[in-house]
């Protein structure tokens, strides 16, 4: 399988085990779903009733005066516990490195399906001007975008940084949630390998 090259118009060869999968949603959603939820603090915390200072003293007798209740901290009453307090807990979920790594290869297929992988052999800008990194963009017709690139510079990442729909990863960053929010992923020929190497 081969692809053009957006700048030379060289073909690049392209791993057919990699990008040549079958879309598994199911995979994708639960890879997915783990990366999002072990970015969660998980830190939500309420007092129950026994986390309340005050009295524990009954405040009326049991009997003859319609309810019966022990002290004001019940979550009954207005500044009393929360009934079910939420406490902190962790959100992660195992995903395996086998899994991780194909839910990447087949988000990466289906992006070149649909011709929204791009490669280039090079891509940086002069200077951290955003409007540098704007004006390249527009030149390729693409909008939001996520470029891989190891060669990048310093002034790439910087200028990236005011665009909102933009962004710049390297091959250890790639993930499969910016894969997927991207409308264009732009990669570098020398990034694409290490993404192969890492796949295969």
């Amino acid at each position: 399988m081969q692809i053009n090259t957006l700048d030379s118009k060289k073909p690049v060869t392209l791993n057919d085990a990699i990008f040549g999968r079958e879309f598994t949603e199911d995979l994708v959603h639960q890879v997915v779903t783990a990366y999002r939820n072990a970015g969660r603090a998980g830190t939500k915390a309420q007092k129950s009733r026994s986390d309340l200072s005050g009295t524990t003293k009954k405040f009326k007798k049991q009997k003859g005066g319609g309810a019966r209740h022990g002290d004001y901290r019940a979550p009954i009453f207005v500044g009393g516990g929360r009934a079910f307090a939420a406490r902190p807990r962790s959100f992660e979920q195992k995903v395996n490195r086998k899994m991780y790594r194909a839910a990447v290869a087949t988000i990466l297929a289906e992006l070149n399906r649909q011709e929204r992988l791009k490669v280039v052999d090079a891509f940086d800008v002069e200077a951290a001007k955003t409007k540098l990194l704007a004006a390249k963009l527009a030149g390729y017709g693409l909008g939001r975008t996520l470029i891989v690139t190891d060669t990048g510079t310093e002034a790439l990442f910087l200028a990236a940084r005011n665009l909102p729909h933009v962004a710049v990863l390297d091959t250890a960053s790639v993930n499969p949630v910016d894969l997927i929010r991207a409308e264009h992923v732009v990669v570098t020929v020398d990034a694409l390998k290490k993404i192969e190497e890492w796949l295969a």
